[in-house]
């Protein structure tokens, strides 16, 4: 059984090409949402995709569940005090 690594994992550059409309949807998201950038959101989305399919690594799972609950810090600064 394979574990999650206990440091950084190692990166790998990938090249792709989009459709045009996937590209400007995906810059306009980052736009929108500062706290997400190109990497992260291609993360994000191959995270989820082969989780969803039923790959069983914990290390997939590890990325997916950290692009589901990884909090957005621009919006909890904005948020006001209660207290």
């Amino acid at each position: 059984m394979s574990q999650v690594p206990d440091h950084a994992p190692a990166y790998v550059s990938v090249e792709n090409e989009f459709p045009e409309d996937l590209h400007r949807a995906m810059t306009g998201f980052i736009a929108d949402h500062p706290q997400w950038d190109q990497y992260r959101l291609m993360q994000s989305a191959l995270a989820e995709f082969l989780f969803q399919h039923g790959c069983q690594s914990r290390a997939v799972s590890s990325h997916y569940l950290d692009g589901l609950f990884r909090r957005d810090t621009t919006a909890t600064k904005a948020q006001p005090s209660w207290g």
